[in-house]
């Protein structure tokens, strides 16, 4: 995963912790690929002020996960129900284990 993707994955974890400010920044940025200086005349601050809510958005998404570990913990879980699904004959445990994956 590339550092753009994981930021967006980061950013579905985690955006309700972050600032309004930094998260309406990100979503800017990363959801509707606006530059920084559209992003600037949009919420009317400079350039650099929307460069620095960016930049200090994604070191909160990064240390989010290095403390709560969400989004490592969801890829574990969904790991974990792939293997049982495919190891299982059972269709109860194979239904309980889509019901994980959300399917």
């Amino acid at each position: 995963m590339n550092g753009r993707e994981r930021i967006l994955v980061l950013f579905d974890c985690y955006s309700r912790v972050l600032s309004s400010r930094q998260r309406d920044a990100l979503d800017l940025y990363y959801n509707e690929d606006l530059s920084l200086a559209e992003i600037a005349e949009q919420t009317g601050i400079t350039r650099q002020a929307v460069r620095d809510l960016i930049k200090h958005g994604e070191e909160r998404l990064y240390e989010l996960e290095e403390c709560l570990h969400v989004y490592e913990r969801g890829q574990a879980v969904k790991n974990a129900a792939e293997r049982i699904i495919a190891l299982t004959d059972s269709s109860e445990i194979r239904s309980v284990a889509e019901s994980l994956l959300g399917e």
